[in-house]
């Protein structure tokens, strides 16, 4: 087997213009950065708490059984083609040019949103440890103030647009740094919070109340709270769309994307499994406001170590952050090369120093502040724009789940090299596992999308965001597609390898999908 069918390239007829200098730490690091335990678990217990208890932890569970059979999906695609925007090619080629595109679009934009979502977490921590970080807004450093949180969010997305600027190796060196303070900080705070608890199991089994005028009872307001959970463990996909610049990509991809989804389980879910149990008064306010995990943090812990955690919570939003902007560049530069987003020659160049696409860097920077900016005045500007990111990254994964369930149906997946070449492959497994994936994927999306003021706010334009913004988004992108986009889409000559097969013959899995 070539060197470059063992990284994918042959199979869709690019050249490497990318540096592929990524280990296995780095690769996994980049899963474990776009989940970020830290981030996800701090960031949004508070909604978990507020809106179904302590027993809301019982999301935590279920939403990684769901989110696994996903990415053991996703472990044999990066088996097969671990490539730059991983989930918009693998949908071009299990299903048609148009689920391709469309797939891609709502990753793109789902990660563009993602990172203004993420970015916001900022505020939540920094004030707490020094005032002088409430630069705008209330001097309450028990609340967040949304303008502040807009200024150091943009702020941070300036920094990691220079990072991933100036090429992948930088990015990589800091980024698994930031995830190896977080793993440790992660580790030692469960730790230290086991060995402070002050109650039993018993609130994990119980509604505690919660539930009460809520449309479904218990059931309705744990499904709400369900976002808590769903809203970390995705973005285990990033350690594939960086395959293009990993190193024995074929066999690492896979293993990073499980790693990743694994660790943040067993890491995040003993934080909160023991927050709880730690946690001084589970009645207090506080714990239902953004923030309120920190404030168990610093109620447990003794100040300053409570304050070192808090760093290393900011190292993880950062780190987090960064991995989103990267992700998000090389779908970019994916769809890009293919000449399938606007001005794609621009956004497909490559610096010939940095050996990055340098201007997605700048471009996705620049609207992740454009739409914070956009929604300063929204109080639910976190919630929603959480909410909306994720159903559209659960959208793009069904346009890849999907397809790959009909190709399997059909017995043209998996490809028989798979297994004869020793790479990852769920064999007799792959059929349940690819139904439980499609089937979890449409449920949690409608789940997430269902209008509730819980989640979205009051105000039609607000409960109906889920629905108004992705029809928004995606209407104008199929507008984009079938008025301009689908005469010209096709591997940019800069691009093509010299002796490149059309794209959607070679890249067919084992016989041509119908459509391609």
């Amino acid at each position: 087997m070539s060197a470059e069918s063992d990284t994918g390239m042959g199979d869709f007829g690019y050249k490497e213009s990318l540096d592929r200098s990524i280990g296995k730490f780095a690769s996994f690091a980049a899963g474990v950065s776009y989940i970020s335990i830290l981030t996800g678990t701090f960031q949004l217990f508070y909604f978990g708490m507020g809106n179904a208890g302590p027993a809301y932890l019982w999301s935590w569970p279920i939403v990684f059984l769901g989110q696994l059979a996903v990415a053991l999906c996703f472990m044999e695609l990066a088996a097969k083609y671990p490539i730059a925007g991983s989930v918009y090619n693998w949908a071009k080629i299990l299903g048609n040019k148009l689920v391709g595109w469309f797939s891609g679009w709502m990753m793109l934009t789902a990660s563009i949103v993602t990172m203004s979502a993420v970015v916001l977490a900022i505020d939540s921590t920094l004030p707490k440890l020094w005032s002088g970080f409430r630069i705008l807004g209330s001097d309450d450093l028990s609340v967040v103030s949304p303008s502040n949180a807009v200024l150091l969010g943009s702020i941070l997305v300036a920094v990691t647009t220079v990072i991933n600027a100036f090429g992948v190796k930088l990015m990589a060196r800091i980024n698994s740094a930031g995830v190896f303070i977080e793993l440790i900080a992660a580790v030692l705070i469960a730790v230290i919070l086991a060995f402070n608890i002050t109650r039993g199991p018993s609130v994990f089994f119980s509604s505690n109340g919660y539930g009460a005028g809520v449309s479904g009872g218990y059931l309705g307001a744990f499904l709400i709270a369900s976002l808590a959970s769903g809203y970390v463990m995705y973005g285990f996909d990033t350690a594939s769309s960086l395959g293009e610049e990993t190193m024995n990509p074929r066999k690492t991809a896979p293993t990073a994307i499980l790693r990743a989804i694994l660790a943040s389980f067993v890491i995040g879910g003993a934080i909160l499994v023991f927050a709880i149990l730690a946690a001084p008064n589970l009645q207090d306010p506080k714990l239902a406001q953004q923030g309120g995990l920190q404030q168990i943090v610093l109620d447990v812990m003794y100040g300053p170590v409570g304050r070192i955690f808090l760093i290393c919570i900011v190292i993880a939003v950062f780190v987090c952050t960064l991995a989103v902007h990267t992700a998000a560049i090389r779908i970019t530069f994916a769809m890009a090369r293919d000449n399938a987003l606007p001005l794609g020659e621009q956004l497909a160049r490559v610096h010939p120093k940095y050996q990055t696409p340098v201007v997605p860097a700048v471009t996705i920077g620049v609207l992740s502040v454009l739409i914070l900016v956009i929604n300063i005045n929204q109080p639910t500007i976190f919630v929603l724009l959480t909410s909306v990111a994720i159903i559209m990254i659960y959208i793009a994964y069904l346009m890849v789940t999907g397809p790959m369930l009909v190709q399997r149906i059909k017995r043209n997946w998996p490809p028989k090299d798979l297994k004869e070449g020793g790479y990852f492959t769920l064999g007799r497994w792959g059929l349940p596992v690819n139904i439980v994936a499609v089937v979890w994927g449409i449920g949690m999306a409608l789940n997430l999308a269902w209008p509730r003021t819980a989640v979205y706010g009051v105000g039609w334009y607000n409960t109906w965001a889920a629905f108004l913004y992705i029809g928004v988004i995606g209407g104008a992108g199929l507008l984009w597609y079938f008025t301009v986009g689908s005469r010209h889409i096709g591997t940019l000559s800069s691009h093509a390898a010299e002796t490149a097969k059309p794209a959607a013959e070679s890249a067919a899995p084992t016989s041509e999908p119908e459509g391609v």
